[in-house]
């Protein structure tokens, strides 16, 4: 990690009013210098050294970007720019983000907060930034052409606005977004209450990130970027199961988790073990009224989702996206479904001209999850991941929140796998099991079938 911290730099002179528009040499003279991050683990919460206090996030894979105060106005600096993102222990991939990584660090302010944010181009096209969900003046607003022009490459513009409300905020580019999106320019935005608001109520932990999908052909590193569906690799902030690091909280805690989806899809997110109420949204806090409990909830494309509970469960619970082919990693779309055919001897057939041939899919596909059969560089197994007890047979959009009763508060280390306490685990039963009963069957206990041709259209 560089973080170049430049919080007690000295005032910059000349720096009155800006709007979005290019910054001139004797201002890039006293720019903030770029904090940037290389490596994918989750960074510690950046604590505000000034300005307004308040609780910070932890970005799950990701940082807070350092900011420095600037004659009572936070002065951060984005440098648009080509990427590595590791998204899985062994697969990297080219994208495009921010000071270093896809998604770009995540920026917090407080309520009221005048900012100021210096936008550096160094991608080999043109850019912008939306500030996405905020107020603010028209010509702040970031989509180019309509509201600025769009950031030449190797310039740097300048923002300034004030952030009027707290909330779940993200910014991504308004310039070539077809591209800029596909190759991940993303990142997080959370504007803290100044002072207690009656709906939105203090946590212990609050955990951010994006939901972002790529196209990247195993054994390639770069996204397609004219996908619209057939996408193969479903992330959060850029990682893919098991890179993604798990949510580790101390039990009894209350957990606030915040996101947001740029994917071209939905996304119902899934909780174990645990019920939730949505309390906010990029609109704002949900009213208390209209909030109940939930165990899932969808996140469409666009939105933000903030996600509260209390963590009294211990253990190690699944969180996860619903959709079974977002808990995949690279795979074949056009794969024939093989269930239930025995074709051994035409293995063994197949097997004299091609030693190395294996069966895909007759027995479902369960043996994917322990498969050692070679696969390209740079690409990662469809189903992977390892627990205390096997295969966990997962990828992509999946994670663990860790519940620890032992959990010192505001420690966010790993405290390794659960150890259930015993008779509190699902065991091999020894005696004959009772007799199944089975829907459908009749006296004879066999299936009943009654098959009605169709005749006309029925009144339709």
């Amino acid at each position: 990690m560089n973080r170049r911290h430049f919080f007690n730099r000295a005032a910059t002179a000349g720096m009155g009013a800006v709007a979005a528009a290019s910054v001139s040499r004797v201002a890039m003279a006293a720019l903030p210098e770029p904090a940037s991050m290389a490596h994918a683990g989750t960074a510690a919460p950046l604590a505000p050294p000034n300005g307004r206090p308040y609780n910070p996030v932890v970005t799950l894979n990701g940082w807070t970007l350092p900011w420095r105060m600037n004659n009572g106005v936070k002065e951060f600096h984005l440098v648009a720019e080509p990427v590595v993102r590791e998204m899985a222990p062994g697969f990297k991939a080219n994208m495009w983000g921010y000071n270093g990584q896809s998604p770009g660090p995540t920026i917090e302010v407080v309520e009221g907060d005048r900012v100021r944010i210096f936008v550096t181009n160094r991608l080999p096209e043109h850019t912008s930034i939306h500030w996405h969900g905020q107020r603010l003046p028209n010509g702040m607003d970031g989509v180019a052409g309509l509201n600025q022009p769009a950031i030449p490459v190797g310039k740097t513009f300048a923002y300034e606005f004030t952030a009027r409300r707290p909330g779940t905020f993200m910014y991504h580019p308004h310039a070539d977004e077809m591209t800029q999106m596909a190759m991940g320019m993303m990142g997080f935005w959370v504007t803290h209450p100044k002072e207690k608001h009656p709906l939105i109520d203090a946590v212990d932990r609050d955990f951010v990130f994006l939901l972002n999908a790529y196209n990247i052909e195993p054994g390639s590193m770069t996204p397609k970027i004219m996908t619209m569906l057939d996408f193969n690799l479903w992330s959060w902030n850029s990682r893919i199961f098991p890179g993604i690091d798990p949510l580790v909280v101390r039990r009894n805690d209350r957990v606030r988790i915040r996101v947001g989806n740029l994917t071209m899809t939905n996304h119902p997110i899934h909780l174990h073990g645990h019920e939730f109420t949505v309390t906010g949204t990029d609109g704002g806090p949900t009213p208390k009224p209209a909030r109940w409990p939930e165990v899932t909830t969808d996140v469409a494309v666009g939105q933000m989702r903030q996600l509260e509970f209390v963590a009294d469960e211990e253990g190690d619970w699944a969180f996860h996206c619903h959709k079974s082919h977002h808990t995949m990693n690279a795979m074949g779309h056009n794969v024939p479904t093989m269930v239930g055919v025995d074709h051994r001897g035409l293995v063994r057939k197949i097997q004299k001209a091609a030693p190395d041939y294996m069966v895909m899919g007759e027995r479902g596909m369960a043996d994917m999850g322990s498969m050692e059969m070679p696969i390209p560089d740079n690409t990662t197994p469809m189903m992977t991941g390892k627990g205390p007890y096997g295969g966990v047979e997962m990828g992509g959009m999946f994670s663990v929140l860790k519940v620890r009763s032992d959990q010192k508060p505001g420690d966010y280390k790993n405290p390794g796998w659960y150890r259930q306490p015993p008779g509190t685990q699902a065991y091999e039963w020894k005696g004959a099991p009772p007799e199944a009963a089975r829907a459908g069957a009749g006296p004879g206990g066999g299936a009943e079938v009654n098959i009605r041709k169709p005749s006309g259209h029925s009144g339709h």
